[in-house]
């Protein structure tokens, strides 16, 4: 929700920035409209995040039991860690990753353990080298990912002493604006 706010306190800074400074009342009012108008659309936005976030766990849930596979991307051959989340992100909102770990952890936003909602991203060293496995938080600090061979896609929790010794930073993905908006009419 944070995220949302900052990026709608962002376009509401660059719409009255961008925008003429209007000294008549009768400007006035139409600045009230234009900004309605753009809170009307950011309104769209948010809830078309949040819509398309709710799919992805939703979707991603639905694989739970989908065995390992190095290098898999499929439901039919099975999914590796990363196959499976650039396949979830695909699937549900279209936003092609990178395919290994450590390119969707550069292809992403940085935030803070305390920050993550359902539909980032949770990287781990399981390898002896930082972002070498990656799930998709869920919420209530778990998260779903396909863990390794001979394995399926599960849900786990992060406060597990495995996880937490290993655990390498949260990431979420980032679309742009128009993006979003173009997307929120769907």
């Amino acid at each position: 929700m944070r995220f949302l706010m900052l990026t709608a306190a962002l376009l509401l800074a660059t719409a009255a920035h961008a925008a003429p400074q209007l000294d008549r009342a009768d400007d006035h009012g139409e600045m009230l409209v234009v900004e309605k108008g753009l809170k009307g659309q950011l309104q769209q936005v948010r809830q078309t995040v949040v819509d398309r976030t709710s799919n992805l766990v939703v979707t991603a849930i639905g694989f739970l039991g989908v065995p390992y596979r190095r290098g898999g991307n499929t439901a039919e051959t099975g999914f590796d860690c990363s196959g499976f989340v650039r396949a979830m992100y695909d699937q549900t909102i279209g936003h092609l990753l990178p395919r290994r770990a450590e390119e969707q952890a550069a292809a992403t936003q940085k935030i803070d353990r305390n920050d993550l909602k359902p539909g980032d991203l949770v990287f781990f060293n399981t390898m002896r080298r930082a972002f070498s496995h990656v799930g998709i938080y869920v919420g209530e600090g778990k998260f779903i990912h396909s863990p390794k061979p001979g394995a399926q896609v599960r849900v786990e929790d992060m406060s597990g002493s495995y996880w937490q010794r290993r655990f390498s930073g949260a990431r979420r993905v980032v679309s742009t604006q128009d993006d979003l908006l173009k997307t929120s009419g769907d």
